[in-house]
């Protein structure tokens, strides 16, 4: 999913850890031109030329994790308005930014990991709860901290978008682990477009905002801004990074050809528009500037054959419903299926788009120790995460009622923690 960057890998794994929260780290422990860039369950790589008419880039994987980083101090509130440039940054360390490559032409890569190799030997993971803080701009209003409450759970009362996942701690802590493993499998790695040195990056749908403090952390003298519809950041966050509450789905509050990075991951389910968003994308970044988008085929699956040809396994049944829920609120979840997001990202303008696959166990049945613990931790993410993913779509569209959630969710369970059935998806 990426290029480059590979000196850096130790550094980088360190200090994106330094960021999970006491759960998480619990949960963890237990289990050429300039280019614009797309990354996710598939990764694509298009560019946008640094001279008139500007042809551009992207990368796009599709999968929840495409990571930039910066280097900073950290330990300073962030309560800026838009467009405020960061104070007190400090100059770029030598060797901390990933090395420059070579333009690719554009190509579509096979699956990075065709074959994952297996173990008959497996463990599962558990984790605990904690609290997160909230962080907004100045001049926020309080209608965002109006959340809606459904069996328990707390979702963004947006007029404009439908987001489907909860933002409670529980959720946010799956956010946590899932950006973790998504670093391991990228190589520890945050991003993988060929910039050396990022002046000032954009993370829409920032989440928690783990990935844009890393970034910040990697990258001193850059100015990361990190935007989305809930105020569920850290307060206490490098000088150099900031976040604003803003709708991706609306029009952006950014100047046009102000950013040289926008990254994107895990959108699938919340946007309208997706060529829509990569056009804003477009016009944010500089000619030359890159695009990642990280997105994940929700759709499970396994090679044992009782499972693979078995036409009502909880894993078809599970991405069927899922699928037809979003598409009744337009929200599409197979945003990373069949070649949508290369058409798109090309329609918005970029070029040179490569796009990556990936096989990523669920569960810590591989025989690669590597493998083994990217699927420990991609365990705790779901086990973490499935009744938050279910109960807005399930309950909320589809009618079902909430007994009728918690055993379909307890059947997906069971079968993502059954290791002899070796499940995996594709991002």
């Amino acid at each position: 999913m990426g290029t480059g960057g590979a000196a850096n890998s130790n550094s980088n794994a360190a200090q994106h850890n330094q960021h999970h929260t006491p759960r998480a780290r619990a949960a963890l422990a237990n289990a050429e031109v300039e280019e614009k860039k797309v990354v996710g369950p598939l990764a694509f790589r298009a560019r946008r030329n640094p001279s008139p008419p500007p042809p551009q880039l992207a990368w796009l994987d599709v999968w929840p994790h495409r990571c930039l980083r910066r280097q900073c101090p950290r330990l300073a509130p962030t309560m800026s308005s838009p467009r405020a440039p960061a104070k007190g940054a400090a100059a770029p360390k030598e060797g901390s930014s990933p090395a420059p490559a070579a333009q690719p032409e554009p190509v579509h890569e096979p699956p990075t990991n065709t074959q994952i190799p297996f173990d008959d030997d497996d463990g599962d993971s558990a984790f605990d709860d904690d609290a997160s803080a909230l962080s907004s701009t100045a001049s926020l209003s309080e209608s965002i901290f109006d959340y809606r409450s459904i069996n328990g759970r707390t979702f963004q009362n947006s007029k404009t978008t439908e987001y489907w996942g909860p933002n409670d701690d529980r959720q946010n802590n799956g956010l946590d682990i899932a950006h973790h493993f998504m670093v391991m499998l990228k190589g520890d790695k945050l991003f993988d477009a060929p910039i050396e040195r990022p002046k000032r990056v954009l993370d829409v749908g920032t989440g928690t905002g783990i990935w844009a403090i890393d970034m910040a952390d990697a990258y001193p003298s850059a100015e990361i801004i990190g935007t989305d519809i809930s105020p569920i950041q850290p307060t206490w966050v490098p000088p150099n990074c900031m976040f604003h509450i803003e709708d991706a789905q609306l029009e952006w509050t950014y100047r046009p050809e102000s950013f040289d990075f926008v990254h994107m991951r895990t959108l699938y389910g919340s946007i309208s528009d997706w060529g829509e968003l990569y056009r804003q994308a477009f016009r944010a970044l500089q000619p030359g500037g890159w695009l990642e988008d990280f997105e994940i085929n929700i759709h499970l699956h396994s090679d044992v054959p009782e499972v693979r040809d078995d036409p009502e396994h909880i894993f078809k049944r599970w991405a069927k419903v899922f699928w037809e829920g979003a598409d009744r609120i337009h929200r599409t979840l197979r945003i990373a299926n069949n070649g949508t997001m290369r058409k798109l990202v090309v329609g918005a303008g970029f070029t040179n788009v490569v796009e990556r696959s990936y096989q990523v166990p669920v569960g810590a049945w591989s025989s690669d120790p590597k493998m083994k613990q990217i699927g420990a931790y991609n365990l705790a993410f779901m086990d973490e995460s499935l009744e938050g993913f279910a109960l807005f779509i399930l309950k909320e569209i589809m009618g079902w009622k909430y007994e009728e959630v918690q055993l379909f969710v307890m059947e997906m369970r069971k079968a993502i923690r059954n290791p002899r059935i070796r499940p995996y998806y594709l991002m």
